[in-house]
This record gives C-alpha cells, structure tokens and sequence, in this order.
C-alpha cells in the first residue's frame, strides 16, 4: 500500500491511504473464461473492472460475492473499493482521519476475505479513495462494466428503503448497476426468476439482453414481463423473446403480459421466487419500490435484487 498526505493539507503527521492491490484468488477449479464469453452481446469495456462500493457492512459483502461471477465471466478484476470522507475536514482531528482510513481498510479487508473464502479464481484489485460517496462511485461508473452496491448501507439511508447512494448511481451511473440484497442462506431447491421489464422503450433490447445473459451465469429461467399502459403489445414482447432465444438457447423464458407496473406485478405475485429483476434506467425510480425496506418488503420479494441497465 502507499502512503501519502492528508489530501488538500500539507500536514505530514496525517496519513491518507490509496492502495491498490491486486491478487490471484486460487480456487479449487478456477473457471476463468474469455470476456464476454457466453454473455451473446459485446455491450462493455472489453478491460473494464466490476466495480463494488463496500462500507463493511453485511449489504456490502454481499454485493462483493455476488458480483463474483460478473468479473469472471467477463474476464476482467473486481475491483473492491471504499469510499472514505470526513465531512469538516477542518475540523477533524489527525486521530479522526486515521481512524476514518483504519476503518476504510477495514472495510475492503472484510470483502476481500469473503470474496477469498468462496474458493473462486478471481483477479481483485481494492482501493481506498477520497471525496463524496456518491460522486467518486459516479466517477467509478464511466471505467466500468457494473458497479454493484448491497440495498442498504453506504452513506445515510434514503426513506430507509435502499440507501441514498444506491438510489443515486440507479439514476446517475453511467453504467448498469446492481443493487443486491442476497440472501444469506439460498432456500434449497429454489432458484429464483430473473424478471427482465420490457416496455415500449427504445432500451427493450438491451434489457431483456442483461437478463437472459444474467440467467446464462445463473443457471436460472427468465419472466420477461411486457409491461404496457396502452393495448397490450404481445406480438413485440413475443418477437423480442423469439429474437433472443435464438442467441440464448439454452435460456428458458416465459413472456407474460401486464399492464401494472413492475413493482405492482411483483407484489400481485409473491407466490414467485425472484431473484433479481433487470430494469431499464426510466425505471430506476421504482428501484426502491421494487427491493423495499428489508423488515417490510413492499412488494413481498425480500430478496429480489436489481440491475438497472444502461
């Protein structure tokens, strides 16, 4: 790790931290594949890390294992990062900068650790950075190929619902971002739908894209649920479908109409296990709706996660 000045001082007692440090995770069968290998779409930065924001929080972990298979499928680092800042940089200490930057190492340790422990060969880079949570992870987003965050924690909670920052890269990445809310122990024997929204948007293709190429990784079918406030248009949600079952045969999907929204469609079928859902970025609204607070799901999916599309 480097070790530099305090940033926008000249103090040389304090300490500020940027490491990146990069590692060969070994597994028991490492499974590294080509970029975008098996992914039927070249929609990324052939080089461009999978980005995580953690705060060592549980959330965070969570995002970090999740986002495994992302890196690995494409080929490229996980990149680990935390994002520490003191808001009266005046007025702190030299004791509460160091016990800021002790904690931000602590928190990429924690994910690291875990990432390690799940045996999968992964590249991983961590990094320690300076400023705004949600500026510098905006700024993170234009290099990346998915900035994935857990549904709480990272910065104050916004409503108590998903946390603020995760609602402002939903609606401001310039990438997809994953919001997750993985379950600590999977139900046995239940896989779990991937929901791909489809509406009459000029981004259907690339949603419904993400969300067979996310049930290829997962080993999991696709509910493509054509949502339409007008007529229902089952013939363009049908030949979306037919179009990418040519690319994914391999994939199961099942088209379904409706004229609720997506966070409507879920909480009238809380019967289904999903997930995850994948979303265009109008939709990036309804993220807090779709994920809910953790104690009351609003829709009754309490671990269904979100990959907003770009």
């Amino acid at each position: 790790m480097t070790i530099g000045g305090r940033p926008g001082t000249n103090d040389p007692i304090a300490v500020f931290v940027r490491p990146i440090t990069c590692t060969s995770v070994a597994g028991d069968k490492p499974h590294l594949r080509p970029a975008n290998q098996g992914m039927g779409f070249d929609m990324w930065n052939a080089s461009a890390p999978v980005v995580v924001g953690v705060d060592g929080s549980d959330a965070a972990i969570d995002a970090a294992i999740w986002a495994i298979d992302e890196a690995v499928s494409r080929d490229v680092p996980l990149r680990i990062v935390h994002v520490t800042h003191i808001e009266d940089q005046r007025a702190a200490t030299d004791d509460d900068f160091r016990l800021d930057v002790h904690y931000a190492e602590a928190s990429v340790r924690a994910a690291t650790a875990a990432v390690e422990a799940t045996g999968t060969q992964v590249k991983i880079e961590t990094e320690v950075l300076w400023g705004t949570v949600k500026t510098v992870l905006i700024d993170e987003s234009r290099n990346a190929a998915m900035i994935c965050l857990g549904s709480v924690g990272i910065g104050a909670i916004a409503g108590k619902v998903i946390g603020s920052t995760a609602a402002t890269l939903a609606k401001e990445s310039r990438c997809p971002v994953a919001i997750i809310r993985a379950p600590r122990r999977p139900h046995a024997g239940r896989t779990g739908w991937i929901v791909a929204v489809v509406e009459n948007r000029a981004d259907n293709e690339s949603v419904i894209e993400h969300a067979m190429a996310e049930a290829r990784l997962r080993k999991a079918p696709v509910l493509a649920v054509g949502v339409w406030q007008e007529e229902l248009r089952e013939d363009i949600l049908n030949r979306l479908v037919d179009t990418r079952k040519q690319l994914f045969p391999d994939v199961h999907v099942y088209p379904v109409a409706s004229r609720a929204g997506i966070a409507q469609f879920l909480s009238e079928n809380k019967d289904q296990s999903v997930q995850l859902a994948v979303v265009g970025s109008a939709d990036a609204a309804q993220v807090a709706k779709i994920i809910g607070p953790h104690s009351h799901p609003l829709t009754g999916h309490g671990e269904c996660s979100v990959l907003v599309v770009r």
